[in-house]
């Protein structure tokens, strides 16, 4: 599997975070699970050196398994794909599903999907459940957590859907939209703790996750 390498940022093999307190043990590399960019650029934020490789599996939910469980366990599972890549690493595997009535919303995939996606949600409440999960593939130590996030969508019009969705053509984010963007014109109000997990990967969470297995952005490790 090829891995896609962060530009600006060392050869994966600079990329190494010593253990607390623990002068002897081998350094581990930072893996992103994910090609999504959005996520890339998230994660960049925090000023960690990390690689990013693409995890592969079956992204399906089983039956009756709710949003909130998919989004865990697809998490869970990408940063699980890539544990016999590297053994000595620290995967971050995330995952976002929409929920609108109790159902699960994917991605749209094109205009028509979006359209059909966005005029649904109009004047409705959605709550994204992200997924965020942190692997220490050297020890099988495994952290997973949801991040939800609502938001109440205005009520749109046919017309104010279709030129949204024509100006930024947000087919490959789940709900249709890109918050970062003109997205944010599709909303009401806005309730969560980390505004970050819209995007797709909920940084507050993964910061605490991250310093349980001792990286912390703050203390340069």
């Amino acid at each position: 599997m090829s891995k896609q390498f962060i530009r600006g940022y060392i050869a994966p093999e600079m990329a190494r975070f010593r253990q607390p307190q623990q002068e002897n043990a081998m350094p581990r590399s930072l893996i992103l699970a994910s090609s999504s960019p959005y996520r890339r650029q998230l994660l960049q934020q925090l000023g960690l050196t990390f690689t990013s490789a693409s995890p592969h599996i079956n992204e399906g939910a089983q039956p009756g398994e709710t949003p909130s469980a998919l989004a865990r366990r697809l998490a869970s599972e990408k940063a699980r794909a890539l544990s016999d890549q590297f053994p000595n690493a620290l995967i971050i595997g995330s995952d976002q599903v929409a929920e609108l009535d109790g159902q699960a919303q994917g991605k749209p995939g094109n205009l028509h999907n979006a359209q059909a996606q966005l005029s649904a949600c109009s004047g409705k409440r959605v709550t994204f459940h992200t997924g965020v999960s942190v692997l220490d593939t050297a020890s099988g130590t495994q952290r997973t957590e949801v991040e939800p996030f609502t938001v109440l969508f205005r009520k749109l019009s046919q017309s104010q859907i279709l030129n949204y969705l024509q100006r930024e053509q947000p087919f490959d984010c789940a709900g249709s939209f890109k918050v970062e963007g003109l997205g944010i014109t599709l909303f009401e109000k806005m309730e969560g703790s980390d505004y970050n997990s819209l995007i797709g990967l909920p940084l507050i969470r993964l910061i605490s996750l991250l310093q349980e297995f001792g990286v912390s952005p703050l203390e340069g490790n």
